[in-house]
C-alpha cells in the first residue's frame, strides 16, 4: 500500500511544487494513511489542514502541533499519544476528556494499525523534516524513566517507594474528594447490581472484607496502604473494631487522621504515615491490604506477605485484594503510559502466583474470589464523577493531570472489562503449630 492509495474521506492543503519538481510536504494525513489499514471509524485531522476519515464520524483526533506530530512520531504507542493528549498537542472531540471511554473502545476494536515500509518511512520522515524526530521535552506530569529513577533508590527501596506513591497520590486531596466521592475510596466497590450508588457499593465492599476477617467489636486490624482511611473508619464505626492503617503518602495520612477526629473514631481508629514494613510488630486479629500489593514488586512478594504474617496472630486472618494479570505468564511491568504517568513503578503478577506466593509464606488460603467486573463499574463511575466537577478538578490540579485521570481510568474501565486485568481477593489464616485455625467448615459471610 502507497502512502496515497487510500483516501477515504481525505483532505489536504495543495502544496505548489517548487521548481525542480521536488515533492510537496509530507501531511498528518499522510502519516495516518502509512501507519493504519482499511477504513477508519474516526476522523483524524492535522495542524496542516489535512484530514483523513469520514466527515461525520462521532470521534475526531485532531493533530494540533508539530510538537504534537514529534510526540507520536518519537514514542510510538501509548506513550507518545499521552504525551501529545497530556501536553495538549492532540485534541479529542466528541466524548468528554473526564470519559474518554468510547474513544479508547473504538480505537481499540475498529482501528487497524500496520508498521510501514523502510521506503515508506523514509519518504515520509524527508516531507516532514528530520526535526520532527527530535524528541520534545515530556510534559510536567510526566515521572521519570525507569533508569533514572535509580537517583532516587533502587527499585521498591524505601525512597523510591514513598517518591512513587508521592507521585500518585498527593495530587490534591481536594481533587480526589471530587472524583472518589464521599467515601474517598480508592479501591473496587462491590456491586450488589449494577444500580448501586458508588457509595453503596464502596461500603459493601468494605462489609465484605470485614465479614471475610469476622470482625467483632475489640479486635485489632492492621490495614496497610490505607489509603484515605476508609476501611479503617468503617470497621471502627460499624464494627467496633481498634484498627490502625498506614499509608506512605503524607497527604493520606493527614486527610485520614482528620477524617478520623470529625467522626468521632479517635478512641478506636488511627492512620499513620509510615512504610507498611515499620508497622508495629505486635499480633493483630486481622489485617487487610487493599490496593497495596500493587506497588510492592513480585520479587519483593515474599518479604511483603511474610511481614503481615509475622504481624498476624495464630488464628487471624488476611484479606489481600488487589489488581492481577488475568494470567500467569503476562510481563509484571507495567505499559510505558501507566508507569510514566499513573503507578511508577507498579508491577502486577497473575492470581497464581499471587496465591502461591501467600501460601509459601506459611499463611493458608481458604478462598479466592475475582471482582474484575465491579472494578469496571468502580471506574465509570469515577470517570462520571470526574466529568460532573470537571471544571473545578481542572482548576485544582491543571488541565493536564485532569486529562491524565480520564485517560487511565476510562483505559482501565476496557482493560477490566475485556479481561485484560483483574481484581483478586485472596483470604488467609495464619495457623496454629497444630493446624487449627478457627476457620469455619463453610465461609462464615455467605447465606
Amino acid at each position: 500500500m502507497s502512502l496515497t492509495d487510500r483516501d477515504q474521506g481525505a483532505t489536504s492543503v495543495p502544496d505548489t511544487p517548487p521548481a525542480g519538481g521536488r515533492r510537496s510536504r509530507t501531511t498528518v494525513a499522510d502519516v495516518v494513511r502509512a501507519v493504519t489499514m482499511g477504513d477508519l471509524p474516526i476522523r483524524i485531522t492535522g495542524y496542516d489542514g489535512s484530514a483523513v476519515g469520514p466527515a461525520d464520524a462521532g470521534i475526531t483526533l485532531a493533530v494540533r502541533s508539530e510538537r504534537g506530530l514529534s510526540y507520536l512520531l518519537t514514542a510510538p504507542g501509548d506513550l507518545g499519544m499521552a504525551r501529545a493528549y497530556v501536553s495538549g498537542d492532540l485534541g479529542l472531540e466528541g466524548v468528554h476528556p473526564g470519559d474518554p471511554y468510547e474513544a479508547f473502545r473504538v480505537l481499540r476494536d475498529d482501528v487497524r494499525l500496520r508498521m510501514p515500509s523502510l521506503s515508506e518511512a523514509l519518504t515520509l520522515v524527508r516531507g516532514l523534516g528530520w526535526e520532527r524526530l527530535r524528541p520534545p521535552p515530556a510534559p510536567p506530569q510526566e515521572a521519570q524513566p525507569r533508569w533514572k529513577r535509580v537517583m532516587s533508590g533502587l527499585r521498591h527501596s524505601r525512597s523510591r517507594d514513598s517518591s512513587a506513591i508521592s507521585h500518585h497520590y498527593d495530587v490534591s486531596n481536594a481533587f480526589y474528594e471530587r472524583v472518589l466521592g464521599p467515601s474517598m475510596t480508592y479501591t473496587c466497590a462491590v456491586f450488589r447490581s449494577p444500580d448501586d450508588t458508588l457509595e453503596q457499593a464502596q461500603a459493601s465492599k468494605y462489609d465484605l472484607v470485614a465479614a471475610k476477617l469476622a470482625l467483632k467489636p475489640g479486635m485489632r486490624l492492621l490495614d496497610v496502604g490505607c489509603g484515605w482511611g476508609g476501611m479503617v473508619r468503617h470497621a471502627a464505626r460499624e464494627y467496633g473494631v481498634k484498627a490502625l492503617g498506614v499509608t506512605l503518602s503524607k497527604a493520606q495520612a493527614e486527610w485520614a487522621q482528620a477524617a478520623i477526629e470529625r467522626e468521632g473514631l479517635s478512641e478506636l481508629a488511627e492512620v499513620r504515615h509510615m512504610d507498611y514494613r515499620d508497622a508495629p510488630g505486635e499480633a493483630f486479629d486481622a489485617i487487610s491490604s487493599i490496593g497495596l500489593t500493587e506497588h510492592i514488586g513480585v520479587r519483593n512478594y515474599p518479604a511483603y506477605f511474610g511481614a503481615l504474617r509475622d504481624r498476624l496472630r495464630p488464628g487471624g486472618r488476611l484479606l489481600n485484594h488487589c489488581i492481577t494479570r488475568a494470567d500467569n505468564r503476562a510481563p509484571h511491568r507495567s505499559g510505558a503510559f501507566i508507569d510514566r504517568y499513573v503507578f511508577p513503578d507498579g508491577e502486577l503478577a497473575g492470581p497464581g502466583r499471587v496465591i502461591s506466593e501467600v501460601h509459601d509464606a506459611g499463611l493458608e488460603v481458604h478462598h479466592e474470589e475475582n471482582l474484575r467486573q465491579h472494578y469496571a463499574l468502580t471506574l465509570a463511575g469515577w470517570c462520571r464523577n470526574l466529568v460532573e466537577h470537571w471544571d473545578f478538578c481542572v482548576s485544582e490540579v491543571g488541565a493536564g493531570t485532569a486529562r491524565v485521570w480520564g485517560l487511565y481510568m476510562a483505559g482501565s474501565r476496557l482493560a477490566f472489562e475485556r479481561n485484560n486485568i483483574q481484581l483478586h481477593q485472596v483470604l488467609a489464616t495464619r495457623n496454629n503449630p497444630d493446624g487449627s485455625n478457627g476457620y469455619p467448615l463453610r465461609p462464615d459471610w455467605l447465606p
